[in-house]
């Protein structure tokens, strides 16, 4: 039993150093390991001595794309109706301009999220402020008019259009 009393404490702590001695620190204590070195190729007989630079290639240039959420400021439409899209919706079904009034775009559509915000000259009448929601192809009227800041558009429209629809005002009309 001697021998037994003997080999269990060198046997506990064989194991604990062996436990122990794979922990090491950790990786962020560590030291930070050395770079890749980079070696050139052998120079052919009787090809210059110069050393050979490495090639140095800047990165790609990078796309800034905005993180923000798109609602947050209105610009001028990419993927919008255009002006002409939107005065024929106001033209047919919404019946809010007729045929025989000339219009032209002054401003927009600009868009926040899926709304549209657009300025109209209509002649001999005022500046028309319209308000349309949903794809180019098919925008649904919001609103339309002289102040266009309706309880829809500050309750649930994004924050681009409510700026434009409900900061600015009404629109001023002629001589005004």
């Amino acid at each position: 039993m001697r021998t037994a009393a003997r080999v269990l404490p060198v046997a506990l702590a064989v194991f604990v150093v062996t436990v122990l001695a794979g922990c090491g620190a950790p990786p962020e204590l560590s030291e930070p390991t050395a770079l890749p070195t980079h070696t050139a190729a052998p120079t052919p007989p009787g090809a210059s001595t110069a050393p050979a630079t490495p090639q140095v290639t800047a990165p790609p240039p990078v796309a800034v794309t905005p993180t923000a959420d798109a609602g947050l400021v209105a610009t001028a439409c990419r993927n919008g109706p255009t002006g002409q899209r939107v005065v024929q919706l106001l033209r047919g079904r919404a019946g809010v301009l007729p045929a025989n009034v000339r219009v032209q775009v002054r401003t927009g559509p600009l868009c926040a999220a899926d709304w549209q915000f657009t300025v109209l000259e209509v002649t001999g009448h005022e500046e028309l402020q319209v308000v349309t929601r949903g794809q180019a192809a098919a925008p649904t009227l919001v609103t339309a008019g002289t102040d266009v800041c309706t309880i829809e558009v500050r309750a649930t429209g994004p924050a681009g259009i409510r700026a434009l629809a409900c900061e600015a005002g009404p629109a001023a009309g002629p001589g005004a």
